[in-house]
């Protein structure tokens, strides 16, 4: 059975690099964000539906994948990223969005701190909210009892944090 990990979390957490660094490390696709590459062609312009769109675009990359994968894959962000960026952004999030982080859940969550110094780019919005932010995606994870982790530290470290949090959630046998 396919395993579906959601790698998510406040911007500039380290999100793409640990996607694709548990992929490499397992020898299986990642899931890239597909907002980057939706806002640059927007010019960073975007609306409360672009979220959407950018969310149905992120589930048919997810499922191209997915039909690629042995057995796992990793998600570089998920629904719950884009239901509270746009709850942050319009104070709403779209009922499709909604509907999504409710019935389509992965195995784990790999919930990352924002304890990564911040990167500037010019499609990341909130350097001053990283910590309120996380406090925001912990308060979901819990309160839906979804199965998450959190992931810390840098480099090396991030990613044995959380391939030790996959592996006593009974997902890796062995590192």
């Amino acid at each position: 059975m396919l395993k579906r990990i959601a790698i998510t979390g406040p911007e500039s957490t380290g999100k793409s690099w640990l996607s694709a660094a548990l992929a490499a490390r397992l020898n299986e696709p990642w899931v890239p964000e597909q907002a980057r590459d939706y806002l640059n062609r927007q010019q960073g312009i975007y609306d409360f539906d672009d979220i959407l769109t950018i969310g149905q675009q992120q589930l048919r990359e997810e499922e191209r994948l997915a039909a690629g994968a042995e057995e796992w894959l990793f998600c570089d962000t998920d629904f719950l990223v884009l239901r509270i960026w746009s709850l942050v952004k319009y104070g709403r999030s779209h009922p499709w969005i909604d509907t999504m982080v409710a019935e389509h859940p992965y195995h784990h969550y790999l919930l990352c701190k924002p304890d990564l110094p911040w990167e500037e780019d010019p499609l990341r919005e909130h350097p001053h909210l990283r910590e309120q932010l996380f406090g925001m995606y912990l308060r979901e994870l819990e309160e839906r009892g979804l199965p998450f982790s959190v992931v810390s530290g840098t480099g090396d470290a991030r990613l044995m944090s959380a391939l030790n949090a996959l592996s006593p959630a009974g997902l890796i046998d062995e590192l």
